[in-house]
Formats: structure tokens, C-alpha cells, sequence
């Protein structure tokens, strides 16, 4: 199955790799268009703390699953974001523990909310650079979310960043609404509004595989005894939209904060990816020396702000832990993503996905 799949592989990241490696590191336009038909969720993982990387891909190795390790702009753009990782040190981060592990089930490097607030000059250069040093780092997997504009400007802004992405013949993954925050009043994106979205971006030649939506999940927990009130329905219903318009299917965020016995549920409305992003963050510091997050808590409290900017801060350290906090959070990072996969319905994916791009071809 490898074997057949690593003919696959993009000729820029072959470059990258060398002709000798046995990574097999696809295009996410790929990977969704031969899953569009398969009722499963591929796992993408925010990995702001590397260690639990290892973790992640002993799990899909062990599940034959296929996966996405991604990160944000915010998170890893060109000045390192919050992370402290830029575009090349995440990919050849992935790589190396990719080639350490030896690794050999299919995955995505994701650029995951490459936002652009509005419309300015700069706003758009800035994201155009930063596509740039993406595709270059070795990305194979993009979102261009410039969801808070107003429906005719955000269709503009992806019309005009999207043709270097689709010249590489990399995915993307586009965007009408994302996940709030507790407090957060739920905006559900429309039928329509989807509808129009994607008819006129198609009409512009812009083909996404990925949609990514709100329907009413969030980025924090839910309380104890809490409802949840995820609009199954009405995704049901976008998905069916989405495919009229070619699309592979829709995009969940806010995995973290949704009851695992749901997430699971979400395949059968049209879900085909799911981020998890702040989950992979508490497994590195449940596994972090103590005495180093007392510090990054300390730091996030004199500073008023979340624990996640401590990341970079304390980045030196982090990056030094002893083996046995590297073991620990390599044990609780395969525990989680082994339940994740299970419940995403992936398990035997990377299978899958070889059979249909063998049919394929």
C-alpha cells in the first residue's frame, strides 16, 4: 500500500524529502477527493507543543488511519506566532519524527486559518507571503478563511489568494463559520449563504474540498450537565450543498469542547475533517515538569493572558524536558489520539484511501 501511494507524493515535497524516504506525505486535495465517499473524519491535530507528535503517529501507524498535523496563522506564521514555530521548522519538525518513527501511514501538512480581516492592501499581502513560505516549507494543505468579512468580499479575498494553492495542485479549504467561545451567542452558517458562497467561487474557478462551518460547537468545554445543542441537521443539509458543488465535505472546529460521543456522529452529516487543536496542548503540559508550568502559569497570570502564549516564551524550555516527561507525554498523546481516530470513524483509512486512489488511476 505504501509502496503505491508514495508515487504519490508531491514533486516539490519529493524534492524535499529525497528520493530514498519513506514518508509518505500527500496533498490534501488528494486525500479528500478520494475520501469523499467514505463516512469518516480525518483527525488534524494543532501540535503547538511538539512532543506529542510521536504520540499522534503511533496511533494512526498502529489504526491505519490517515491524519493532518497543522497549524494556524496565528500559531506558527512567518515570526513563529504564538508556537514559536515558523512554516520550515513545522514541517521539518513533522518530518523528522516522521522519518524517526518511521512512519509510513499517509498524512497532510495543513495551514490551518490563514485569516484576513479585511480588505486591505497589506492584510492581503501579508497572506499572500505567508502562502508562499508555506507551500515552499513543504504545506500541502490550506485554509484561506477570510470568513469576517462581509460574503462578497470574503468570495473576493479567496479568489485572489487561492490560484498558487491550486497551481501546486494542493487542498483547500475554505470558510463560513467557525467555532465560538462559551460565552459566544451561536451564529449558524446559512443554507444559503453556502450556497451562494460556493456557486460564485466556483464560477471564479476555485474548487475547494473543504468547507468549515459553525454549527454550534465551541472551543471551551461544556459544563457538567450542559446540553449540547450541535445542529446535526442543518449540517446534513450544507453537506448536501457542498457536494452539488463538488466539494469533498465539511470541516468541524471546536472538537476539543464537543462530548467524544458525539464527535463521531458528525461523519454521517458530512464531516470528513476535524480539528483538535487545545486538546494536544493539555497533553504536553499534563506531562511538562511541574516546576516548569508552575512557571508558564505564573507567566500567563502576570501577563493577563492564556496559558497558550506561554508557548513560545518558555519555548527553550519545553524543547528540553527530561525523557521521562517526553515518554509521558508520548503515552497520553497515543492514548488520545487513539480514542479520537476510533471515535472519527478513521480507523483503516490510510487503506481506504489507497483503494480508491489505486481505482483512481
Amino acid at each position: 500500500m505504501n509502496s503505491n501511494l508514495l508515487e504519490l507524493v508531491p514533486h516539490h515535497i519529493r524534492s524535499k524529502l529525497g528520493n530514498n524516504s519513506r514518508v509518505c506525505l500527500l496533498s490534501g486535495r488528494d486525500v479528500f477527493n478520494a475520501l469523499k465517499g467514505e463516512n469518516l473524519i480525518v483527525m488534524a491535530c494543532n501540535t503547538r507543543i511538539s512532543h506529542v507528535i510521536p504520540g499522534i503517529m503511533k496511533a494512526a501507524e498502529e489504526l491505519d488511519a490517515v491524519i493532518a498535523f497543522e497549524l494556524t496563522r496565528s500559531e506558527g506564521g512567518l515570526d513563529g506566532g504564538y508556537t514559536g514555530q515558523t512554516p520550515e521548522s513545522f514541517f521539518n519538525t513533522v518530518i523528522a519524527f516522521a522519518e524517526k518513527t518511521a512512519f509510513t501511514k499517509p498524512f497532510i501538512i495543513h495551514a490551518d486559518h490563514i485569516t484576513i480581516r479585511d480588505t486591505g492592501r497589506e492584510e492581503l499581502a501579508a497572506a499572500q507571503r505567508l502562502i508562499a513560505a508555506q507551500i515552499e516549507a513543504g504545506y500541502t494543505s490550506f485554509t484561506i478563511d477570510a470568513s469576517f468579512n462581509p460574503l462578497p468580499d470574503n468570495i473576493d479575498i479567496v479568489s485572489r489568494l487561492a490560484e498558487p494553492v491550486a497551481a501546486m495542485g494542493y487542498g483547500l479549504e475554505l470558510e463560513l463559520g467557525e467555532a465560538g467561545h462559551a460565552l459566544d451567542m451561536p451564529t449558524l452558517t446559512s443554507i444559503a449563504e453556502v450556497r451562494s458562497f460556493l456557486s460564485e467561487v466556483t464560477a471564479r474557478n476555485v474548487f475547494p474540498q473543504l468547507l468549515a462551518i459553525n454549527n454550534v460547537t465551541r472551543r471551551a468545554r461544556y459544563m457538567d450537565g450542559e446540553e449540547v445543542h450541535i445542529d446535526f441537521e442543518r449540517t446534513g443539509q450544507i453537506h448536501k450543498v457542498a457536494l452539488s458543488h463538488g466539494l469533498a465535505g465539511l470541516v468541524q472546529h471546536g472538537i476539543a469542547g464537543t462530548p467524544i460521543n458525539l464527535v463521531g456522529k458528525l461523519a454521517d452529516y458530512g464531516i470528513r475533517k476535524g480539528n483538535i487543536g487545545t486538546l494536544w496542548q493539555n497533553v504536553a503540559h499534563a506531562g511538562l515538569p511541574l516546576d516548569l508550568m508552575d512557571a508558564m502559569r505564573r507567566w500567563a497570570r502576570e501577563n493577563g493572558t492564556d496559558i497558550k502564549y506561554a508557548t513560545q516564551a518558555f519555548k527553550a524550555e519545553i524543547d528540553s524536558i527530561p525523557a521521562q516527561n517526553l515518554s509521558q507525554i508520548h503515552e497520553m498523546a497515543t492514548r488520545e489520539a487513539r480514542e479520537f481516530i476510533g471515535a472519527f470513524h478513521a480507523k483503516g483509512s490510510a487503506t481506504k484511501l489507497a483503494q480508491s486512489l489505486g481505482r483512481a488511476r
